[in-house]
Parts: C-alpha cells; structure tokens; sequence
C-alpha cells in the first residue's frame, strides 16, 4: 500500500522536474547561455541530432545557432515522468518554432518532437543527465504576413525582455 507522504514525495519530485523542463525552454527562447546550462547537471550530455556533446558545449553551440533567426518559441506538452530514487526518466513532447529570413523571405519553421531525458537528484536538485531530442515531424512554410506587432509590448530574446523584470 502506498503512503500518502510518498504521493507527496512524488508530486514535488514532478513539479521540480517541470520547472527545470520550463527553465530551459526560457533559456532557449531568451538566448540566455547560463540559464540553459542550469537546466543540466555538469558533465550532462545532449544529443540534439546536429549536435551531440557536453550540455556545456551544447549552451555555447545553440546560443550562435539561435542568434540567426528573428525568434523562436518552444512550447511542451505532456510529460511523462518515472521517478526512481534519485533518476527519473521523462519524455516530454514539444513544438519548437523558429522565424527566419531566407533570400529576403520569412519563414516559420516547426519542429515537433519529443525530449528524452535521464534526470538526476543530487542534494535534493533535479537537473538533467542525458537528453536525446527525437524528431517526429517538421514543417517550413512561407509566412506571407504577420501580426500589427506594433501593438503589443515585444519579446527579446535578451535578459532585456520584460520576463526578467520584477519591479
């Protein structure tokens, strides 16, 4: 039989696993280097398809990679989490979306995948492991026009936009 404190233990355990899940996509979508590498334990490993190697080096690698389109947006999905001890595993499914211009046209690309992660405790933390990003499907179409964005305050991909504000 189950303990109610242990469905307790296990709910903490989901909600910290899903703000560090929510943590990375902030980092990705801001192009914020060091609130990626919070989302993986040193030493962690990610295997991104056209990236494989060090979520150190992976910071480094995305932050330039990201810098060529105009913005991204990465939402999730469900998440399925197994805690067990100090790991749990996660698939998490998502969209990413990044706005570019090619030959002076714009273009939206979506990317639908999922998150494979090997997540570890360590003094009470859950970080990331080991990620894997699966590719289930992707979508590039011409984006023939866009919202008045005039009319709305505008997300930076900076620690300017207003999400890092707490005034």
């Amino acid at each position: 039989m189950r303990r109610p404190m242990d469905d307790v233990q296990r709910l903490l355990d989901e909600a910290a696993i899903r703000r560090v899940l929510y943590r990375y996509c902030r980092g990705i979508d801001r192009i914020d280097a060091e609130l990626i590498r919070s989302a993986y334990w040193p030493g962690a490993t990610d295997d991104h398809g056209v990236f494989t190697g060090s979520a150190e080096e992976f910071a480094r690698w995305v932050v330039g990679v990201l810098a060529t389109f105009e913005q991204t947006q990465h939402s999730l999905h469900q998440t399925s989490i197994d805690v067990l001890g100090d790991r749990a595993f996660t698939e998490t499914y998502f969209d990413a979306r990044h706005r570019l211009r090619r030959e002076g046209r714009l273009m939206l690309e979506t990317f639908g995948g999922r998150y494979l992660d090997r997540f570890e405790r360590r003094d009470g933390e859950w970080r990331i492991a080991h990620r894997v990003v699966v590719h289930d499907w992707s979508r590039i179409e011409e984006v023939p026009a866009t919202y008045p964005n005039e009319m709305f305050a505008q997300g930076l991909r900076s620690r300017d936009d207003l999400s890092y504000r707490r005034d």
